[in-house]
């Protein structure tokens, strides 16, 4: 997708697509229409969405589910969210061009995608270095310059990067971790999956203003743990 160049007018059709960048046209508009129907009615991100073929996020193996509306697995044994998830978390936080976005749990990178379409400057931290970096390649090959990949301790968050406007935390845990309350701006919007290790989670979004810390209970959803530290393998 992109506005038309008039600075390239005349030089030649474009390439004509190949057959497998044709099939993934047409799924990720079946999903995005799934998605609209379904409720998500942010053009931004669902614009953003169709821009990021999920099937470069998946083992060669499991291509051929990428634009189902299922959790896969992925390196490491983590996850990739199913794209309404993706949706409704991007959508929840209202993103801007001018936000800092720092996303905790970079995972295949999926996510990380999206958010470099809706925003400047994206800060996304992952402890497995394997995960890390396959996501910087990911990003790499669609030229998504506006995210950053850093191999870390998400529950520290990023305190050289603060304040951030907008923070996405892609695993669960029983609490919101207060170093990433307090690394959100004043007005900054932040939202996590709440709740036990392998069980139900409710997604949560915290707004804060000022001094205060005002929640908002989502929806329910299933998310692998926010875990501690940085992996010492893998």
């Amino acid at each position: 997708m992109g506005d038309f160049d008039k600075d390239n007018a005349g030089e030649g059709p474009a390439a004509t697509p190949s057959p497998q960048e044709e099939a993934d046209r047409e799924a990720i508009a079946a999903l995005t229409l799934r998605l609209r129907s379904g409720g998500i009615r942010d053009n931004r991100v669902l614009s953003a969405i169709e821009r990021v073929p999920r099937r470069l996020f998946l083992s060669a193996a499991l291509q051929k589910h990428a634009h189902t509306d299922t959790a896969l697995p992925i390196e490491c044994g983590q996850t990739i969210s199913q794209p309404t998830v993706v949706a409704w978390m991007t959508a929840a936080l209202d993103i801007a061009p001018e936000h800092k976005v720092l996303e905790v749990g970079t995972g295949s990178g999926y996510q990380a995608a999206v958010l470099g379409h809706l925003s400047r400057e994206v800060h996304s931290i992952e402890r497995y270095r394997t995960l890390a970096d396959l996501a910087r390649e990911r990003l790499s090959t669609l030229k998504i310059a506006s995210v950053t990949v850093h191999h870390g301790d998400g529950l520290e968050g990023l305190p050289e990067k603060a304040p951030f406007d907008r923070i996405i935390v892609t695993a669960a845990g029983p609490e919101i971790p207060p170093a990433l309350l307090d690394q959100l701006a004043d007005g900054g919007k932040l939202i996590m999956p709440v709740g036990p290790k392998g069980g139900v989670q409710v997604l949560t979004l915290a707004e804060k203003k000022g001094a205060t810390m005002v929640t908002r209970a989502l929806q329910e959803v299933r998310f692998v743990p926010l875990v501690e530290g940085v992996a010492s393998r893998l």
